[in-house]
């Protein structure tokens, strides 16, 4: 384990699927901490000893032949165990039948994987039904404040409040990934970042230039959170085909790194047309990556928010009608949740703004609280839409990140 072990949420859920008999997924970002999460679990379980890690160039000619081999060594060296643990098993041609075989013996089955692409498509044709797949993210602010504030709860004092607001500048600072935010060197996103471009993009996908998908991700990256289209970025970086951009941007969704949101429309065919926005996995990544003027603060906090939203589940979307709402998140089947991100609303123009776009988003799916995200202020408020009241919660991000609970 690490020195600087920081306790994760997805721990109590995985834990909590040890006595079922689905194959576990765990699945995210290259560097996010999944082997430290098997460790852990190998920790609390009775037999721990079926380990393996294919992330290893000495494995380069490791065939599905081969597991069987692994299976019997397992067994002189440690005898008869029924749990197994595999790291980046993805990168084995043909390791789903492996897997299948221990399942149906009756065996308990964790995994972990880079790449969704790999993962959907083996996993959809041979274990059917038979996993539960859980993906994990960089640390969330609500962790890393149980690790450096470990007996702070709320309510909260004056100066406890002051202690959560540092420790979230130092969070929107470092981000989340493990390794930079242990040490604050920017070597190792750009390290990680290379690892994923190379092994779980081009490698995978077999690209055979690397220029175009480099361009696309240094513009998303200098550009968090704003619109862009397909055709438009074609263009931009002399692709002759938007279906090439769409398809690098599945590619880079498939390995984590970052995600492209929707504008709302109820019309699927709609929605594809519109433009898009990107968030990184993580803001800290991002900021690395790109490039920018300005210090750009409401960008990364928006950025931020996104993927702690993704934690939460559901589908997110942005709306725009004549006014633009940053978020909106639909649970089975309907919008019921809406967000605006914003580093302040002090600037008379700023706030008119930000309402307005929250209180469309409300009238036009019918909700009832709108949410404002700050850096710094508190308030709420009370509005008219159409002889109906609604309330706008303002308050700082980093209150919402602790507070407010992920849905199961």
């Amino acid at each position: 384990m690490p020195k600087n072990f920081v306790n994760r949420d997805a721990y109590e859920k995985v834990y909590s699927l040890s006595e079922r008999d689905e194959i576990v997924v765990i699945t995210g970002l290259r560097r996010v901490g999944k082997s430290t999460l098997l460790q852990q679990l190998r920790e609390s379980a009775p037999q721990s000893d079926y380990y393996f890690n294919f992330d290893d160039d000495r494995l380069i000619h490791f065939e599905l032949k081969d597991f069987q081999k692994l299976l019997e060594l397992f067994i002189e060296l440690y005898g008869i165990q029924k749990i197994f643990y595999f790291d980046e098993i993805q990168n084995i041609e043909g390791w789903e039948t492996f897997v299948r075989r221990l399942h149906d013996q009756g065996n308990k089955i964790y995994i972990t994987g880079s790449n969704a692409t790999l993962f959907s498509q083996e996993l959809g044709t041979r274990l059917t039904g038979r996993y539960i797949q859980i993906e994990l993210y960089p640390y969330s602010f609500c962790e890393v404040v149980r690790h450096v504030l470990p007996n702070i709860d709320f309510p909260i004092t004056t100066e406890e409040r002051g202690l959560y607001a540092k420790a979230f500048a130092s969070y929107f600072y470092s981000g989340g990934i493990p390794s930079y935010f242990n040490s604050q060197d920017v070597v190792l996103l750009q390290t990680l970042y290379e690892s994923v471009l190379y092994r779980d993009i081009i490698s995978r996908y077999k690209l055979t230039n690397d220029r175009p998908i480099k361009e696309l991700v240094y513009y998303l990256s200098s550009n968090v959170g704003k619109e862009f289209s397909y055709s438009g970025l074609a263009k931009m970086i002399g692709l002759g085909s938007a279906t090439t951009i769409s398809d690098y941007c599945y590619f880079l969704s498939m390995s984590y790194l970052c995600y492209t949101v929707t504008r709302f429309s109820h019309s699927l065919a709609k929605q594809q047309h519109h433009n898009k926005k990107c968030y990184f996995v993580d803001h800290a990544m991002a900021k690395a990556l790109g490039f920018r003027s300005t210090e750009d603060k409401g960008r990364f906090l928006e950025n931020l928010v996104y993927i702690e939203l993704r934690r939460r589940g559901g589908e997110i979307y942005f709306h725009k009608e004549e006014r633009e709402c940053d978020f909106i998140v639909r649970r089975q089947g309907a919008i019921s949740e809406a967000y605006q991100v914003c580093t302040e609303l002090y600037n008379p123009t700023t706030r008119e703004r930000e309402i307005a776009g929250l209180m469309e988003a409300l009238q036009s799916y019918n909700l009832e609280r709108g949410v404002i995200l700050t850096e710094h202020q508190e308030e709420n408020i009370e509005l008219k839409i159409n002889d109906k009241i609604v309330s706008i919660h303002i308050f700082p991000v980093w209150k919402w990140a602790v507070t407010s609970t992920p849905s199961k």
